[in-house]
């Protein structure tokens, strides 16, 4: 369709020489035998970002390599004989302190998802999944962190508090300046018969209580967060964070799909999405992930996963 931007999608090269400062890290690719995986490892292996651990069936581990040219016989491989077992096998490698990253390879996110909440992996925490994404749009002079766009469906209010502070851990870690997060609604007045709104103040007054060094505003529609022109023509010029957030809390999965779906294919931004609230940074990668965004994925996990290495 022609309103589709055709610009082609770039990993931040930001994000990617900040990832190069960190350790590479040990990233189990759960069912890592198929196309997709092992050309995001290879990518991310050649920039010094990843040590690969794979694993799954060994001969379409081999057959995959082998059709990329790639030697990866320094590389651990635990074989896995379907991915209910590959998935459980990533799992409790992370869990075991054995990977520092978890990465989807080709298997179902069910399946995938549940071999993270399972206790027996070792790899759930008292923490909330949460999923961000660190959002790179083409001319922006920064990121914009966005959570959470694919694993809470109705996130109640402890998800959204876990959520602003994975945000601010986030932004923290990629150095981008002082967080300044925005709660989204349809509005920006808080009115009884759009609850969202009414969430969105709750959680500002509660995060200003929680915070001293980070701004939040809510609730915020979406013009009033990336337009500081918008902002000026409705009086909220002064805000902190109107029209200059770097982080924006959505109200459900729904909005937030839409949201980052539209960044891509209107804007052509490139999306680095990975969950937090496990052991480690989970890499929860789509088919329909371009390479350079899946570079960008494993290069944020390499920056988050360096904040919980132990010396």
């Amino acid at each position: 369709m022609s309103f589709l931007s055709s610009r082609p999608i770039t990993c931040p090269a930001s994000l990617l020489k900040l990832a190069k400062t960190r350790p590479a890290p040990r990233v189990v690719i759960a069912q890592a035998g198929a196309s997709l995986p092992m050309q995001a490892a290879r990518q991310a292996v050649a920039e010094g970002i990843m040590t690969p651990v794979f694993v799954g069936d060994p001969k379409q581990i081999a057959k995959q390599a082998a059709a990329l040219e790639w030697d990866i016989s320094a590389y651990p491989q635990v074989a896995a004989k379907d991915e209910s077992e590959a998935a459980n096998k990533a799992a409790a490698l992370c869990g075991a302190g054995e990977g520092d990253v978890l990465m989807k390879g080709h298997l179902h996110t069910d399946v995938f998802m549940k071999s993270i909440l399972s206790r027996a992996n070792g790899l759930r925490t008292e923490k909330r999944l949460v999923h961000l994404f660190h959002m790179s749009v083409p001319d922006a002079d920064a990121p914009l962190i966005l959570s959470d766009c694919a694993v809470n469906v109705a996130p109640d209010m402890a998800t959204k508090k876990a959520a602003l502070g994975y945000c601010v851990e986030m932004l923290q870690m990629v150095k981008a300046g002082r967080p300044k997060i925005a709660v989204l609604s349809a509005t920006e007045t808080p009115i009884a018969s759009v609850p969202s709104s009414m969430t969105a103040e709750e959680l500002m007054h509660w995060a200003r209580q929680e915070y001293t060094d980070v701004d939040v505003v809510g609730p915020l529609a979406l013009d009033l967060i990336l337009s500081i022109k918008s902002a000026e023509i409705k009086g909220l010029s002064n805000s902190p964070v109107a029209g200059k957030a770097n982080a924006v809390i959505v109200p459900d999965i729904v909005s937030g799909n839409v949201l980052f779906k539209s960044l891509v294919y209107l804007a052509g931004a490139c999306a680095a999405g990975i969950v937090m609230g496990a052991k480690v940074p989970v890499l929860l990668t789509s088919r329909a992930d371009p390479p350079q965004a899946r570079l960008a994925s494993v290069a944020l996990a390499a920056i988050m996963a360096s904040a919980t290495k132990k010396p």
